[in-house]
């Protein structure tokens, strides 16, 4: 064989249930149709959105094979530097493959979707963890010969299609590949499934993407499976409305107005006025002439989602809404008439069963080795499949003990870190007003469920230490701030241990 020829060579990351082998296949057929060898391989990812799987494709023609019988022998994996195309259904993903050197400006074309499936590291960072798109379209934009970017998810749901379509009709437009655009629809044809509504979202990606044209587009902050939001945010009650109205300044209203109405959905208008009531006095320490109102607004966001805390009632009420379930119907690409299996995995832990309890029977229960044995037999993983009607059931009788909530053990321990909260703040205030609007901010740490409240809340009791120590001093805010940053680098309080060290150091 000529020592120039060589076979084009194509990457593509998919996500696990986004079809990365379905669009192998079509390649695989199309590639076929058009008279070329084609070789594919493909490794698995890590579960639980820390990884895609990698499809690697290489074709070659066989009209440029040599008279003597030579065949080229093709590469299983892909080689830095000497990838052709690049495809990545979600952007992180097309951040990976640049750091894995599969890009390089010289020869890559880069297809990328610009939505997002947020990881892990993201979903569970204590502050906003989420990667900025915009950096990752600029490197990669850099880095590649040719970049394409377009939302595939939001064009497979506008067409009822499965995102898979959307790729294939991608890589037809923009990889500059040799073949046909009928050779592609005739893989969807054969495949018989969903063939009409495929073929009308491989067109649309085709054509949006034909010439390599598209311009890199700001990333969209939704996922592919959209979730349904946390509490129905709709209008605070009335009464509750013109009261807010009256005892605060306007400035507040927007923020509280929202924390009104998600109390209201939590529990009910009796804590919802609690909330108002507690704000009051937050309100009284605004120093004259602050016409924004910042402290008020500050912590009336984060009062309204410590209220909100998510105990194992609130993680039922969200699991069982209707929302939800439409929702997940949607991101499946479910018709009418098609069955959808919802399997929820919990696992609740001792601590968890105790919180749900009455106080006095919870805080026994927790403090005995005795019953902490007992309990471990219903704690740890458990799978329960709301679409069966025990499954169901079960969850919204956990749910249903929402009227009960404020006499749980819970409850308790939460209201007791929220009222050293707004006790040290109103102490702060008085002394340093930025320290305090800084404190307010600190609540973001106290978040989640089980043991990412527990990490968060221990953070957070410290710095409110640290608070409390540094009222008075010169640069008291920004130190807090550094405080804050520290706490939400990791989840294990190391980098927040170092900052704290420094600060003792330093004073």
């Amino acid at each position: 064989m000529s020592g120039t020829m060589r076979p084009i060579t194509l990457a593509l990351v998919a996500l696990g249930g986004q079809g990365g082998g379905v669009v192998t296949g079509w390649l695989t057929q199309v590639a076929r149709r058009e008279g070329f060898l084609v070789q594919a391989t493909s490794v698995p990812g890590v579960a639980q959105r820390t990884g895609a799987t990698l499809y690697y494709l290489e074709f070659f023609p066989a009209k440029d094979l040599p008279h003597d019988g030579g065949r080229p022998v093709m590469a299983l994996m892909p080689n830095p530097g000497d990838v052709d195309v690049v495809v990545a259904t979600e952007l992180v993903e097309a951040a990976r493959a640049l750091q894995r050197g599969l890009i390089t400006p010289d020869r890559t074309t880069l297809i990328t979707s610009t939505h997002r499936a947020y990881t892990i590291s993201e979903k569970s960072h204590l502050g906003d963890g989420r990667v900025d798109p915009d950096i990752i379209l600029g490197e990669t934009a850099r880095a590649a010969r040719r970049l394409i970017a377009l939302d595939m998810a939001e064009l497979a749901d506008r067409h009822g299609a499965i995102i898979s379509a959307v790729v294939l009709g991608a890589i037809a437009g923009g990889a500059g590949l040799p073949f046909a655009a009928e050779s592609y629809r005739q893989a969807i044809r054969d495949a018989g499934s969903a063939v009409a509504t495929n073929i009308a979202a491989f067109d649309a990606s085709l054509e949006r993407t034909r010439g390599g044209t598209t311009a890199p587009a700001a990333a969209s902050g939704t996922e592919p499976c959209r979730q349904p939001p946390v509490g129905t945010q709709e209008a605070p009650p009335p009464a509750l409305l013109a009261e807010f109205r009256q005892r605060f300044p306007e400035a507040a209203w927007p923020t509280l107005g929202h924390g009104v109405a998600r109390l209201v959905e939590y529990q009910d208008a009796a804590y919802a006025r609690e909330y108002l009531e507690r704000l009051t006095a937050i309100a009284a320490l605004e120093p004259a002439g602050e016409r924004d109102a910042r402290l008020t607004a500050a912590v009336a966001r984060g009062l309204a989602l410590w209220m909100s805390y998510e105990d194992t009632i609130r993680v039922a009420q969200l699991k069982t809404r209707a929302a939800r379930g439409e929702a997940i119907r949607r991101s499946a690409g479910a018709r009418p008439g098609q069955v959808v299996e919802i399997r929820e995995f919990l696992k609740p832990r001792v601590e968890e069963i105790c919180g749900t309890l009455p106080e006095r029977i919870g805080r026994r229960m927790l403090a005995s080795p005795f019953w902490r044995r007992r309990l471990r037999r219903f704690a740890g993983e458990r799978t329960v499949r709301t679409t069966s009607v025990s499954g169901f059931l079960l969850l919204r009788a956990v749910a249903g003990l929402r009227r009960f909530r404020r006499g749980t053990l819970r409850h308790a321990l939460e209201r007791t870190q929220i009222d050293a909260w707004l006790a040290a703040l109103a102490e702060i205030a008085r002394v340093d007003y930025e320290l305090a609007l800084q404190l307010a901010e600190c609540q973001r740490l106290v978040r989640g469920y089980g043991e990412t409240h527990e990490r968060g809340l221990a953070s957070f009791q410290k710095i409110l230490t640290s608070a409390r120590t540094l009222a008075g001093q010169q640069g008291a805010a920004a130190k807090l701030a550094s405080l804050l940053a520290a706490a939400q680098a990791d989840d294990r309080g190391e980098a927040l241990g170092r900052e704290l060290a420094m600060l003792a150091v330093a004073g």
